[in-house]
């Protein structure tokens, strides 16, 4: 009778462990998921800041129309992909097409802007300079936001990796998260918007 009351005991402390490792789990996906909407707001924001942007830069940069339009298919392209990966944070190829498309977004912005820094009286345009100051402080908390997120990142891979709640991660489909990484070195640097 007392190794059945063990046994007993045993598989409820199993049952625990199992269901306390399964919900940390969860909870840790969330919390990514979370953070990643994060980003997603603010990424959303830099893409409805871009077209004033360049609305506001036709009139002065009227001969530039190639790098006009460059800006607006890198916005569209990082929008595209950020709906993507807004729909499976945890899809590792979406999280990597995303970092692209922003490195190619922040790419083409840099050229704008220096291209910019060509017309004094674009320079100073009251709106340019409010909306350039707005993507700038989007710019910040974009920074902030993946920073947040590839924490929870890092969390949550730590906990699907080590044992022992791999075991339960592998059982039950937990499969690693992709961080939200630059992926050109010289696009680490924010995108310079001063006029």
């Amino acid at each position: 009778m007392g190794w059945l009351i063990g046994l007993l005991v045993f598989a409820g402390v199993l049952v625990a462990w199992f269901a306390s490792t399964y919900n940390g789990l969860v909870n840790l996906r969330n919390r990514f998921k979370n953070a990643f909407a994060q980003i997603d707001v603010q990424l959303k924001r830099r893409y409805d800041l871009i077209p004033n942007l360049v609305e506001t830069a036709k009139a002065y940069l009227a001969h530039e129309r190639g790098t006009l339009e460059a800006v607006i298919a890198a916005r569209n392209s990082a929008s595209a992909a950020r709906q993507e990966a807004a729909a499976d944070p945890g899809n590792a190829t979406a999280m990597r097409d995303l970092s692209t498309a922003e490195a190619g977004l922040s790419g083409v912005l840099g050229r704008f802007f220096a291209l910019s820094e060509a017309y004094p009286e674009l320079r100073s345009n009251q709106n340019m300079m409010q909306l350039s100051e707005e993507l700038s402080t989007t710019e910040n908390k974009i920074a902030f936001a993946r920073q947040a997120y590839n924490d929870a990142v890092m969390r949550y891979n730590n906990k699907c990796e080590m044992v022992p709640s791999n075991f339960v991660a592998g059982m039950f489909g937990f499969h690693r998260a992709e961080f939200f990484e630059v992926q050109d070195e010289g696009q680490r640097e924010p995108v310079k918007v001063q006029f």
